[in-house]
């Protein structure tokens, strides 16, 4: 580990991050170098601002280029406003004082931005997924890689639906990757069910990421984050592997909060750096856990408008169930990408489904509290709720009443006991 830093009790101040980053960017060889800083998007909280002035004076005079590449995943592109919040910096200033640096959004539908670095075998992914799926994985990224000689990745790690933990090689995969290996991993996460994946390191679904950033053809350097919302308490970098690992211990003390009972009624109201549903989601995958059998999570968000800016159609014609009513029915659904399966199933939560009657069995019902009409909450087989008759502050301080309200809902993670 280059440099390493982070505890429960301990604020990470600009200036210790900046001796951090110094430190480690001395020993890194990149002098004349090409480097690419892989950054999130604007849904994942994080100094983004101060790493990006901090990796600029470090490395900016040191290197030939040092361009950030946004991993987006499928997100929709971030404009040129947004990337100025993002960094902390208007383009004007990023011009005067930066150059040479460019900023560039991933497109992870473009197959004229990405290259096939690889290819996992089919009985290798069948051992790493323990047997659930056996197809081959080509492993697809931004080919903007191959313009650079060291690629850093940059990003805080959470609890995460998907891959147990975000953060890491993650911002590869499905960060600045193509559609093939996105599907793979996100149905893979479906199949093992996010009640099962969430707040865990070993997943896998983290197996297959990291076998898949064996084929990265540049040296890989990970500076990975862990956040208390806002506040920022650990930050390890190095080798991606050891950077994540403990990067990941810290978020499970830190990004967990244990109850001894369930609850039966949750409020949870999603950060509004989340914009549509495709995002916002974590309201309900962070939460369900804690969730009576029964029990019912309302996603509280007004200012939700929009199921997804990018995979809404899909949405529309699929609609939330829970994942046995697409395995019991694979000759209708199997031909659908995998990501947009597994995000209906992480959505409805879990439950069965009974082929020769129709019959789906949600364990918890899900409510949008949102902007997005009530007939389409409808057709896409969610709840539906007008936020304009709730009162937030009225679901406060009622936990001795089986209910919860969960503010800035997203990056924590409640568990039971």
């Amino acid at each position: 580990m280059l440099s390493a830093s982070g505890a429960v009790e301990r604020v990470l101040t600009p200036e210790m991050v900046e001796q951090a980053v110094t430190r480690a960017s001395e020993q890194l060889a990149l002098d004349g170098k090409r480097v690419l800083v892989i950054i999130p998007d604007a849904t994942r909280t994080a100094p983004i601002p101060l790493l990006f002035r901090l990796l600029n004076a470090t490395l900016g005079p040191r290197t030939t280029a040092l361009d950030y590449l946004i991993a987006l995943g499928t997100h929709p592109p971030m404009p040129a406003a947004a990337i100025e919040q993002l960094v902390g910096m208007p383009a004007a200033e990023r011009r005067e004082r930066y150059p040479r640096t460019q900023i560039f959004n991933h497109a992870w539908d473009d197959p004229a931005q990405l290259v096939t670095i690889g290819t996992i075998p089919a009985d290798e992914a069948a051992a790493l997924t323990d047997g659930l799926l056996r197809d081959a994985v080509p492993v697809t990224l931004n080919k903007r890689i191959l313009d650079y000689d060291h690629v850093i990745i940059c990003g805080p790690v959470f609890p995460h639906e998907v891959a147990g933990f975000s953060g890491g090689a993650k911002y590869l995969f499905p960060g600045i990757a193509g559609p093939d290996i996105i599907n793979f991993t996100h149905w893979l996460g479906a199949l093992v069910t996010s009640m099962h994946t969430i707040g865990v390191q070993d997943t896998p679904v983290r197996r297959i990421i990291h076998r898949g950033a064996d084929f990265v053809p540049r040296p890989l350097t990970c500076i990975a984050l862990v956040m208390d919302g806002t506040t920022l308490r650990g930050m390890y970098i190095g080798d991606h592997l050891e950077a994540f690992a403990a990067a990941a211990e810290l978020s499970g003390a830190l990004n967990i909060t244990w109850f001894d009972r369930p609850f039966q009624r949750v409020l949870s109201c999603p950060a509004p750096q989340y914009d549509d549903l495709w995002t916002a989601a974590k309201a309900m995958y962070k939460t369900e856990p804690v969730i009576a059998d029964g029990g019912e999570v309302i996603i509280y968000a007004p200012h939700l408008t929009e199921v997804s800016f990018t995979h809404g159609a899909l949405i529309d014609q699929v609609g939330y169930h829970v994942r046995d009513y697409f395995l019991k029915q694979w000759a209708r659904f199997g031909n659908l990408p995998g990501s947009i399966l597994a995000h209906s199933t992480h959505v409805k939560g879990m439950g069965s489904y009974d082929a020769p009657s129709g019959v789906e069995t949600p364990r918890i019902q899900v409510t949008l509290a949102t902007g997005i009409p009530e007939e389409r909450c409808r057709r896409i087989n969610l709840g539906y709720a007008d936020y304009r008759a709730i009162d937030p502050a009225a679901w406060a301080d009622r936990e001795d009443q089986g209910i919860l309200y969960v503010p800035h809902a997203g990056e924590v993670l409640y568990r039971l006991r």
